[in-house]
C-alpha cells in the first residue's frame, strides 16, 4: 500500500478531511500533518512537515491545502526534491504530473468545491509522468544554480 501525505492549515481544513475518506477509498495509506481545527495557523508549519516527509521517503506523494493554494506551493518547493503543483482543475492536476512530474498537489481550498477537490486529486493520483522531453526539464528544476543553457 502506498502512503500519501496530507496537509492542510485551517482554510483547507475542511476540504482534507472530506479528501481523506477518498483516499483510503482509492488504498492509500494516509498520514496525515494536520492542522487539525479551523483555529488560525500559519500553513508554513505544516508545508515543511509534508515535504521532509516526502524528502525522507516517508510518503510517495502528498497533497496540501490552504486558502489560494499559493502559500503551500511556495513552501513546499523551498525543499530540494519536492515539486509541489498548485491545481485548482482537472487539467492543470493531470498536467503537473504528465509534463513536471510534481510529487504534492497543492489546492485552492477558498476557490474549488468539494467535488472540484475530488476530481483534482484523483487525476493527480492517477496520472503518470510522461517522462520523454520532459524528463531534462525535471531534471534542471533541481541544479541548484549550476545550469547548463543549450540553445
Amino acid at each position: 500500500m502506498k502512503t500519501i501525505g496530507i496537509t492542510a492549515d485551517h482554510a483547507g481544513y475542511e476540504m482534507k478531511e472530506l479528501l481523506r475518506p477518498m483516499l483510503l477509498e482509492m488504498g492509500y495509506n494516509v498520514r496525515d500533518f494536520g492542522t487539525n481545527s479551523t483555529a488560525s495557523v500559519d500553513y508554513p508549519d505544516f508545508a515543511h512537515q509534508l515535504a521532509n516527509a516526502l524528502e525522507m521517503k516517508q510518503v510517495k506523494a502528498g497533497i496540501a491545502l490552504c486558502g489560494t493554494g499559493n502559500g503551500m506551493a511556495i513552501t513546499l518547493n523551498k525543499h530540494q526534491h519536492v515539486r509541489a503543483g498548485l491545481a485548482w482543475n482537472v487539467q492543470v492536476a493531470t498536467l503537473i504530473r504528465l509534463h513536471n512530474d510534481a510529487n504534492i498537489c497543492v489546492l485552492p481550498a477558498r476557490f474549488i468545491d468539494e467535488n472540484e477537490a475530488k476530481e483534482i486529486v484523483k487525476a493527480f493520483l492517477e496520472t503518470e509522468f510522461e517522462g520523454g522531453r520532459h524528463t531534462c526539464r525535471v531534471e534542471k528544476i533541481s541544479i541548484n544554480g549550476e545550469l547548463k543553457v543549450e540553445n
